[in-house]
């Protein structure tokens, strides 16, 4: 049996050998069915989570729901998919939709009720307070939105502006352009948080993803060029992005914990050791090993395992 999770930008797979990730961005009209077809040695069963349907590729989540399904079970006819109502389904519900996160919780529940998850991808951050699954249930993006469960902030994808308005360049307060000039991955590589081959999404101006090439799009945040502002000024930018992105990540935990009594931080997805030492929080690498960063595909194959006795 396979794991399997679907997002938007990503597809990660939990297998008896590991785990993978492949950039799969589904709005480009990436091949789905060819990234998952070169699983195909794992079987025809697979236990599969998603949150591509919300691509603004199709019209609607259901549409997305619906294509996603069909083109997973043409690979994998005996795919079970997992949702947001804590069961398996065989068919396109709209359950399916966003329900990657549940099978992470219905996974480490058992572990430590008093836990929290926080899973940092690409481009979101799953914050999930593991006390009881039945107030889980249910909840979608929307509402996970509103609880304060799902922050729209990632390690490689999220642009520069949309954490910061500002940013002090010698002193100066200097506004920041609302252009896709720089993404998240550019200030975690300048900043020693990442490595290059940890930029695994397009950078912006589909140049590279060295370190020079990063302070050059970082400077464009600010209108100049890297001759401008020196690396000093690029670096500036960088810092005051991850602040930004630090101070709503870790306010945000604060609140989830006040509300829901958690005791301990779990931390996971491919910013896990950098939420770890930023929140005080258990690195789940540590434990599981490189199943933490592609959790929910590792979860919903052991919960559907476990479901089976």
């Amino acid at each position: 049996m396979i794991g399997i999770d679907i997002g938007g930008a990503n597809v990660k797979f939990a297998t008896d050998g590991g785990v993978d990730t492949v950039y799969c961005p589904l709005w480009e009209g990436a091949p789905l069915a060819g990234v998952l077809s070169r699983y195909r040695d794992a079987g025809e069963e697979a236990a599969v989570v998603m949150s591509g349907e919300l691509a603004d590729c199709f019209r609607t989540k259901s549409e997305g729901v619906s294509w996603i399904t069909r083109t997973v079970r043409e690979v994998f006819p005996e795919a079970l998919f997992y949702g947001t109502d804590g069961r398996f389904h065989d068919s396109p519900v709209p359950a399916l939709a966003a329900a990657n996160w549940l099978a992470s919780a219905a996974f480490l529940h058992a572990r430590d009720p008093e836990g929290l998850l926080v899973d940092m991808g690409s481009t979101t951050t799953d914050i999930v307070p593991l006390a009881s699954l039945s107030p889980l249930y249910g909840l979608t993006d929307l509402l996970r939105l509103q609880k304060g469960y799902l922050v729209y902030t990632g390690l490689l994808r999220t642009t520069i502006p949309a954490a910061i308005r500002s940013v002090s360049l010698a002193g100066v307060p200097t506004p920041v352009s609302a252009e896709q000039f720089s993404i998240s991955a550019d200030a975690h590589l300048v900043l020693d948080h990442i490595r290059e081959p940890g930029y695994s999404c397009d950078t912006p101006d589909r140049k590279g993803r060295d370190r020079t090439s990063c302070l050059r799009r970082l400077a464009r945040v600010v209108c100049a060029d890297l001759e401008e502002i020196g690396e000093e000024g690029a670096l500036m930018v960088a810092e005051a992005f991850w602040y930004a992105q630090r101070e709503v990540i870790y306010d945000t935990v604060t609140r989830v914990i006040k509300e829901s009594g958690a005791r301990r931080i779990y931390t996971a997805g491919t910013g896990s050791g950098l939420l770890a030492s930023t929140l005080g929080g258990t690195d789940l690498t540590s434990e599981i090993g490189p199943a933490a960063t592609a959790l929910p595909a590792f979860a919903v194959r052991e919960v559907l395992r476990r479901s089976r006795g």
